[in-house]
């Protein structure tokens, strides 16, 4: 690697991804105190059902898994597999089967999702720009994904996770603020192109719709229980 890819691998791997959590955590506390009443997920069901139920969950199942399959697997620590008997290349084959079936849901659900926003016309005239944007930017993200597990396809051919643990590797150098973006320089451009869509997505989290993610209703699945009654004479 010459020094200027050394210099921009060191950019984009080592202090990009601090920017980008940052401005994710910064931002979105600034915005909740700013911003409430756009505070939302600013949802067009109202407005048009038609496949709406479908397209949806297909995209939040696929989204919900792929991003705890990433957190998971990145950073649980090694001796976790090791206790469990799972070996590195056995952790890659279910990152890379079961990563590719989310993530094959989550293409469905957000084309569906983004050919609603632009061709319905009730859908399309209350969209904002941003709404678009952050769609197709987390299906360019995906794509970059999915793309991956041909790549990973082949190091498991030859035996090889050794793609796998520098990842890895790299995403507990960041949380541990001990940042080694040298262990990225050596993968694949397509795994580079995936993290860099990955990382920018904290970036955009707080200017977008993204933000109703931090008002997940835990509470409702504790509630207690409405005790509803008719007054419908029942025979």
């Amino acid at each position: 690697m010459n020094e200027s890819m050394y210099s921009w691998n060191n950019l984009i791997f080592g202090i990009y991804p601090y920017i980008c959590l940052s401005v994710f955590v910064i931002g979105s506390w600034i915005r909740f105190d700013r911003e409430q009443y756009g505070w939302t997920s600013a949802s067009s069901q109202l407005l048009s059902t038609a496949g709406m139920r479908l397209s949806s969950n297909l995209f939040h199942i696929g989204v919900i898994g792929i991003f705890f399959g990433h957190l998971v697997g990145l950073l649980a620590p090694y001796a976790i597999w090791g206790t469990i008997g799972l070996s590195s290349l056995g952790k890659q084959n279910i990152a890379m089967y079961g990563g590719g079936f989310l993530g094959i849901l989550c293409l469905i659900g957000g084309a569906m999702l983004i050919w609603r926003r632009l061709t319905n016309p009730r859908v399309r005239a209350t969209s904002r720009s941003s709404d678009i944007f952050i769609l197709a930017w987390v299906l360019v993200t995906l794509l970059f994904g999915l793309a991956t597990t041909f790549t990973t396809a082949h190091h498991a051919a030859q035996g090889s996770a050794d793609t796998m643990m520098a990842l890895a590797q790299w995403a507990k150098s960041i949380v541990l603020f001990s940042p080694k973006p040298e262990l990225v320089g050596s993968v694949e451009m397509v795994f580079r192109l995936h993290l860099f869509f990955g990382l920018s997505l904290f970036l955009l989290f707080p200017f977008t719709r993204l933000v109703h993610i931090w008002s997940f209703p835990i509470g409702y699945l504790t509630r207690s229980y409405q005790i509803v009654r008719t007054k419908r004479r029942i025979a």
